[in-house]
């Protein structure tokens, strides 16, 4: 008997030791990326589909799952995919900006490899090369918490997930869009407003529901908009929104009968469906668009029921100047779920970074002007200019110098009339807690994302900053984020730790401002140059520029 009790503690030990050893799940995607037809506006015009598929298919995943997606570039031009908000642990080499990574050529593939360490919520992917943003090529990623780890609202609810992408959309053509950026042009306003690339008007008969729902469930809507340059309200006809995750951070139950989503931004609501069993509007409608308004519609409807919507849709939220403090007081009314476990067994609210000493402060203005008689747009003074040699490939391989200067942008505004057209890269010492104070002079809203972190948003108001301002910021539960808005001559703070080794693009969302030239590197080397800290460049990824056949770095090791 205590011969076979023993037996039964070496088996239990032995397999404790396997699980605490066994790699986290993988989950495998294939994806052909070609040009297709389609009309969002009803004009007919190339895009670009995943597996003829737009908006592309979904990235379906649970926390720490190790994704890998194959990606054939059946395009006429390099292509590089982006996961907006997935913080890419240690691994810069597949963040997919042209900053950190060779293109994939035409008629070639590449296998992407990350995992989406530590992470839940709603993100979305997208094409980072050109314009390609502004042809589709975009779909979303949903990171599930893992089975032991409860989620702040009963199940079975929801009783099903529905992604939603809102936008706006241009019926020129993404190649159209380029060439007149490339001459020193605006592309102006967008000519409409779309829901999954369809818009619809109100009392159009032929038009199908978007999603069908049961009387007395509740769903779960997950909403990005991956537009180019136009925040967008959305609202759902006679049924509230229960906001309950704001990229990747669960948030605290405030209910809402409507949203503003602002460029790149993504957020969950729960919708129960308790009304009689007909027809219902989701509607979106554009947002700050000075002497125009752009909008939509798509149908909801209940399974079994009988009649159309209604004509009469629920209000926007008002314009101008009293939008704006509108949108503002909406955003500071989003706190964190503090309650809520995190994507690991740890309350999410035992990071008290409202406590951290602020080692750095970056304040950051943006500027429009000419250059030579072309547009550009700039962050402090500086407009970014990419090079035919990735960044992160010319620092790895100790060719930096010839590429690109660091700190060319200074940590503090001074001549932003003065435009230089220059990479942009920022040194940063590595797990130092840094403050970002983002302010906009313009009279359009800016949206600005941080690729490789989530950072705590923790104040936005109108006017100019100064230090004494941080007496105004929330300390407590601010929403830990990647995108955040700057509203017209207003400023937002946002802080966080760089603790993710890499090369890191910080970037204006509105992709007419990204493409020239607002946006940035941020370097953050480890001292130890350690595999603790960051991989070593996967052997599959692509050189090219100076790099190209020069000799392997020594590896970093343990």
């Amino acid at each position: 008997m205590e011969r076979t009790s023993l037996m039964i503690v070496a088996l239990l030990v032995s397999l404790s030791v396997v699980a605490v050893k066994a790699e986290d799940p993988y989950v495998f995607y294939e994806w052909n990326v070609t040009y297709g037809t389609i009309s969002p506006l009803g004009v007919p015009q190339q895009a670009i589909l995943i597996n003829g598929q737009f908006p592309g298919p979904r990235i379906n995943c649970t926390s720490n799952n190790n994704i890998v997606v194959n990606v054939f570039n059946h395009l006429d031009e390099p292509l590089l995919f982006t996961w907006n908000g997935i913080q890419q642990r240690k691994n810069s080499w597949q963040d997919g900006t042209p900053g950190t990574m060779c293109p994939i050529m035409p008629g070639t593939n590449f296998t992407y490899r990350f995992q989406v360490k530590d992470q839940i919520g709603s993100f979305f992917y997208f094409p980072t090369t050109d314009l390609h943003r502004a042809a589709g090529g975009f779909g979303p990623i949903n990171i599930h918490s893992r089975n032991l780890i409860p989620i702040p609202f009963a199940r079975p609810a929801p009783s099903d997930e529905y992604d939603v992408f809102v936008g706006d959309w241009y019926n020129k053509g993404y190649k159209s869009l380029k060439k007149i950026l490339d001459e020193g042009r605006t592309f102006g306003r967008p000519d409409g407003i779309h829901i999954n690339g369809k818009s619809l008007k109100v009392g159009d008969k032929d038009a199908q529901p978007l999603f069908t729902v049961e009387a007395g469930k509740t769903y779960r809507y997950r909403f990005c908009n991956a537009g180019l340059r136009t925040s967008v309200n959305v609202r759902f006809q006679g049924h509230p929104m229960k906001l309950v995750e704001i990229e990747g951070s669960h948030t605290v139950q405030n209910v809402y009968e409507s949203l503003d989503l602002h460029v790149g931004q993504c957020a969950s609501v729960l919708v129960t469906a308790d009304q009689e069993a007909k027809d219902y509007y989701l509607v979106a409608s554009s947002r700050f668009l000075k002497n125009e308004k752009f909008s939509t519609v798509a149908i909801i409807r209940y399974a079994n029921g009988k009649g159309p919507a209604s004509s009469d849709l629920p209000a926007p939220p008002p314009e101008n100047t009293q939008g704006i403090a509108w949108s503002m007081n909406q955003f500071r009314s989003y706190r964190w779920n503090l309650t809520a476990s995190a994507a690991r067994p740890n309350p999410q609210g035992s990071y008290h970074y409202g406590k951290i000493n602020i080692t750095r402060t970056l304040k950051i203005v943006n500027t429009r002007s000419q250059v030579d008689g072309k547009l550009r747009f700039s962050l402090n003074g500086i407009s970014h200019a990419n090079a035919e040699t990735p960044f992160k490939l010319a620092e790895y391989f100790g060719v930096g110098e010839k590429v690109f200067k660091y700190d060319l942008m200074s940590d503090e505004p001074s001549n932003t009339d003065k435009v230089t057209v220059v990479p942009n890269i920022k040194n940063a010492t590595f797990r130092n807690f840094v403050e970002i104070i983002f302010e906009n002079h313009e009279k359009t809203i800016q949206s600005y994302h941080l690729d490789g972190y989530a950072f705590f948003a923790v104040a936005v108001e109108p006017g100019t900053w100064n230090p004494e301002k941080r007496k105004n910021y929330n300390l407590v539960d601010a929403i830990s984020r990647h995108t955040v808005q700057v509203y017209p001559n207003s400023w937002t703070a946002i802080m966080t730790t760089l603790d993710n080794s890499g090369m890191w693009n910080l970037r204006s969302d509105m992709w007419e401002r990204y493409y020239l030239g607002q946006q940035l590197y941020i370097s953050v080397l480890s001292p130890a140059r350690s595999l603790r800290d960051e991989y070593n460049i996967p052997d599959t990824n692509p050189l090219c520029g100076i790099v190209k056949g020069m000799p392997m770095p020594k590896p970093y090791t343990a």
